[in-house]
């Protein structure tokens, strides 16, 4: 399945569920304490982060998403933190606030990268708490295209099936992270996404794929769902529809670092790609690549737009070699936004002597990344003459990219390369030869917003030009 970036900037996610503060100490802990076989944990460093539906909406918003965030929260410095932390990062909240319970705080002491202990601070909220958020949902829902209730069994969701008819009479995609062995109030969802422990606590044991399928199936009809996605940990997620076949994607995950969070994540990814526009299959499949991205980080943590970009674009193959120019200008925008310096060459290449080599590990040094455009075979033979270029455009392009400091090659069909520079607006334009600065094509553009200019030397003695001659002389 080829996997694009959707246009997450023009979806709109209204989450509501459970709101907490995901607190993290970390210090060094080398020794045993003397009043109990336990840790001595020397707190050096002290990080909060919002948890809960409040990570699902700090996700939705990273992703360059609209989040909005409805949820209960205590009337203290803990519940006021919270909404700062998640409006500074662009959610907008509309909270409840219960009187005479505290905000949900999980405190996690960590050492060397290893979580110690973990310490709850919470009340479960009542009815009294969530009073009016109904009619706070019914304000939000008309300007959204998905809904996301995420369940923590924390009390923010008792009225959970008023908020799924709220969500059906407008027609939107409503996602649910379940909690507890109750699935039958989740009746009517277009999507639940349990993990494979919540959903044995259900349905059975599942103890094989078919097992799985066919008591996800089930559970699909009974509940009169649109579909069931269910993690499982190192082996991926698999997707149940009633009318398509199962879909099993396999974890994406390199090294598994902290899995905190990362079914916040899925949610996310999940609801800000069908809000989007996407189907149910490629949003599912870009939420597995993000379930890989998020478990390599530690404690909760938001996927980036960027990121995500990154990594679709490292699926495709894309992070190096042979591009067109449009594709070119994606990679570029996203190894920018990663604070990477584009280094510019150009040139004919047409047969890649020593004295190119050396040239392209000099400019590759002159920043991150390394672009080589080339002439097109018509254009070369319009500079070069009858008989030029010798390679094929297709074959020089081959043999670039194989170098081991080039990272994108494109080619232009005009005698100069000034409409790639324009559309690409490199760092740094490099020249090798015997040019002087100002009369480097496309020199002055790039100097007019505050880029380089850099002219390098070709080996001695190394020319195509001179090659070619020999090999005549020789034929001769």
């Amino acid at each position: 399945m080829k996997m694009e970036m959707p246009p997450f900037q023009d979806a709109n996610v209204l989450v509501i569920g459970d709101v907490m503060l995901d607190r993290y100490w970390h210090g060094a802990a080398n020794r045993i304490s003397p009043e109990a076989p336990v840790p001595v944990v020397k707190v050096g460093n002290r990080e909060d982060r919002p948890g809960g539906a409040g990570n699902v909406a700090l996700n939705i918003a990273a992703l360059g998403s609209a989040a909005s965030l409805i949820g209960v929260v205590g009337d203290d410095d803990t519940g006021k933190d919270l909404h700062s932390r998640l409006t500074a990062a662009g959610v907008y909240c509309d909270f409840l606030t219960s009187a005479d319970k505290p905000t949900i705080t999980k405190l996690r002491v960590i050492s060397q990268h290893q979580q110690l202990i973990r310490v709850d601070f919470e009340e479960l909220f009542d009815q009294n708490d969530i009073a009016g958020l109904r009619e706070r949902a019914d304000g939000l829902l008309d300007n959204v295209q998905a809904l996301v209730l995420s369940d923590y069994a924390k009390g923010a969701l008792q009225d959970v099936q008023t908020l799924i008819a709220a969500g059906r009479e407008r027609g939107i995609p409503i996602i649910v992270d379940p909690k507890g062995t109750d699935f039958e109030r989740y009746r009517g969802a277009t999507l639940i996404t349990p993990n494979l422990s919540e959903l044995e606590a259900v349905v059975g044991a599942c103890t094989h794929e078919d097992d799985l399928v066919q008591k996800g199936s089930k559970l699909v009809n009974d509940l009169d769902l649109e579909a069931l996605l269910v993690t499982r940990g190192e082996h991926g997620m698999t997707l149940i529809r009633p009318d398509s076949p199962e879909l099993h994607l396999p974890a994406r995950a390199q090294e598994v670092y902290d899995v905190t969070g990362a079914g916040d994540t899925v949610v996310s990814v999940l609801a800000a790609s069908l809000a989007a526009g996407y189907g149910l299959a490629e949003a599912t499949a870009l939420a597995n690549l993000a379930a890989g991205l998020v478990v390599g980080k530690l404690g909760t943590a938001a996927i980036s737009g960027p990121e995500l970009r990154r990594a679709i674009l490292a699926e495709q193959g894309s992070e190096r070699g042979i591009m067109t120019a449009e594709q070119l200008a994606v990679a570029v925008q996203d190894a920018r936004e990663h604070g990477e310096k584009i280094v510019f060459t150009n040139g004919c290449f047409d047969i890649i002597h020593a004295g190119h080599v050396g040239y392209l590990s000099e400019a590759r040094k002159q920043g991150d990344r390394l672009i080589v455009a080339i002439n097109d075979d018509d254009s070369v033979r319009r500079l070069k003459g009858a008989g030029r270029p010798i390679n094929p455009v297709e074959r020089r392009m081959a043999v670039l990219a194989g170098l081991e400091a080039v990272d994108w090659v494109v080619s232009f069909a005009e005698d100069t390369p000034e409409t790639l520079l324009h559309l690409l607006k490199p760092d740094v334009l490099v020249k090798g030869g015997d040019y002087t600065l100002d009369q480097v094509v496309g020199g002055k553009f790039v100097l007019s917003y505050g880029g380089e200019v850099k002219a390098l030397d070709f080996l001695d003695n190394c020319s195509t030009s001179a090659i070619v001659e020999k090999v005549r002389e020789i034929g001769e």
